[in-house]
């Protein structure tokens, strides 16, 4: 177990801190099934008006440990289980956080660009850049792929399943938020797989990127109502 726990510490550590906070979510919204949105929002769901307007940023990176119910947690988790130990395996500690840190508050901000005034929260940004970040590795790999192509391909099958389940069956997945972290995870893992070395140069174009959008998103929000 503990042999086990080492050897995907990472994937494991995330899943144990999601898990946390569905807890502390589900006692704060006296339900274990089904969260209250106003607890959600109050714990720091991604939310326009709140994190553009209002300026609460810092949204963007806790609303990737909340979930709306048990069906979204463990559809997530499971999703995480089955392919973040595959990333584990081919990606140094500091590229697979970046990958997934990265992918979750991008896939955040194709979310608030996408729905400016809809509740946004989960793992699902972060999980698909995982995903994403594999995609690249093969790719970047492709002559080695050989006899890893059909599992490859059988995970990808489960996953891209499971999240149609959540984004289909649960109002506040974004699908959009999916995409955006499935391409920045496809970028970090097709570099990152050539040579870990470019994490930092990664990193800061993800942060420039970032910044970038969220000087723009102000702007485009004026220009709606609410």
């Amino acid at each position: 177990m503990l042999g086990e726990f080492q050897r995907y510490k990472i994937t494991y550590s995330l899943i144990g801190l999601n898990i946390f906070v569905y807890l502390l979510s589900s006692f704060l919204s006296r339900d274990m099934m089904n969260m209250d949105m106003r607890v959600l929002v109050e714990l720091g769901a991604l939310y326009g008006p709140l994190t553009v307007l209002k300026e609460q940023w810092w949204r963007l990176f806790t609303a990737m440990f909340l979930h709306g119910g048990m069906t979204h947690i463990l559809m997530n988790m499971v999703s995480l289980y089955i392919i973040g130990r595959g990333a584990e395996m081919y990606f140094d500690t500091k590229s697979y956080l970046s990958i997934y840190l990265f992918s979750g508050l991008l896939g955040g901000v194709v979310s608030l660009y996408m729905h400016p005034a809809t509740v946004g929260i989960g793992a699902s940004g972060a999980i698909f850049g995982v995903f994403g970040a594999l995609a690249g590795f093969f790719l970047a790999h492709r002559e080695r792929i050989g006899e890893h192509t059909k599992a490859f391909m059988k995970e990808f099958a489960i996953i891209i399943g499971i999240n149609l389940v959540i984004g289909f069956s649960i109002e506040s997945v974004d699908v959009s938020a999916h995409i955006g972290g499935l391409f920045i995870g496809f970028i970090g893992g097709y570099i990152l797989s050539k040579d870990p070395k470019w994490v930092w140069t990664y990193s800061v174009a993800m942060v420039f990127l970032i910044f970038i959008m969220m000087s723009y998103l102000p702007g485009y929000y004026a220009q709606k109502s609410f």
